[in-house]
């Protein structure tokens, strides 16, 4: 039986089509990727660019529209994680030599809404909006550790090459053991795999059902660790986590 999409997932399928990677898009690239017959396409970017979600150029063809930069500013004000988070960031940027993340889960995915940083903040690739690594580092780790045991498998799964590559386990059950061990320890640290020579340290935030929805990170450079300091920081990142999980 053939699966047939309505017309706002036919909409939402164009704008998923944008990404760092392509962000333009001629209208015979939108018909070879989505199979739309041209009339229909057009249709659906008459009504996109009449809410000013597309952009339409002669020159570039379609790009994303400034209805977009209004919804996020509206976000910002609106979403209980950026309202409680950001105050929280801050308070942290403020005590640990490096920058702050607030990163949301979702989907599959995770990207930055919000970072800040001290006097010794490290140049970042990953800004607001941005997606990030989900088998690298210390922020996907404190997000997945808290999935389901079934969704969790599944992802690992088809990820072990992944997570072998930064040396976090060579088996599943020995990739899904280092998960039940952060899981315990309530945050993950992961040294150099996003960015070489900087540690990140990262806890959940999670909802009222005890689901992760995001996380909170700090990275520092590891020359300016002092003994100690991990467990330190680890501490202040998992209380800021926890402050956020009891206003969400």
């Amino acid at each position: 039986m053939i699966e047939r999409k309505t017309s706002l997932e036919k909409v939402l399928a164009i704008l998923n089509l944008f990404s760092e990677d392509k962000l333009t898009w001629t209208a015979d690239e939108v018909v070879a990727a989505t199979g739309y017959s041209r009339p229909a396409l057009y249709r659906y970017v008459k009504i996109m660019k009449d809410a000013g979600l597309l952009v339409a150029d002669s020159r570039f063809g379609f790009t994303l529209g400034p209805r977009i930069v209004e919804l996020d500013y509206l976000l910002r004000r609106s979403d209980p994680l950026m309202v409680h988070g950001v105050p929280e960031i801050d308070s942290l940027a403020q005590c640990c030599p490096g920058n702050a993340l607030l990163v949301r889960w979702y989907g599959s995915k995770i990207l930055c809404v919000y970072s800040a940083h001290s006097g010794q903040g490290i140049n970042t690739s990953y800004h607001r909006g941005r997606p990030m690594p989900l088998a690298r580092g210390a922020i996907g780790r404190s997000i997945l550790a808290y999935l389901p045991k079934a969704r969790l498998a599944k992802l690992v799964k088809s990820r072990v090459d992944e997570f072998a590559a930064v040396g976090f386990g060579e088996s599943e059950e020995e990739i899904i053991s280092n998960f039940s061990r952060i899981r315990n320890d309530g945050f993950a640290v992961a040294y150099g795999e996003v960015t070489p020579g900087v540690v990140g340290i990262a806890a959940p935030v999670l909802d009222a059902k005890r689901s992760p929805v995001a996380s909170v990170c700090v990275t520092v450079l590891g020359s300016q660790l002092e003994a100690g300091q991990i467990e330190e920081i680890s501490e202040k990142v998992r209380q800021s986590a926890h402050n956020m999980h009891m206003r969400y």
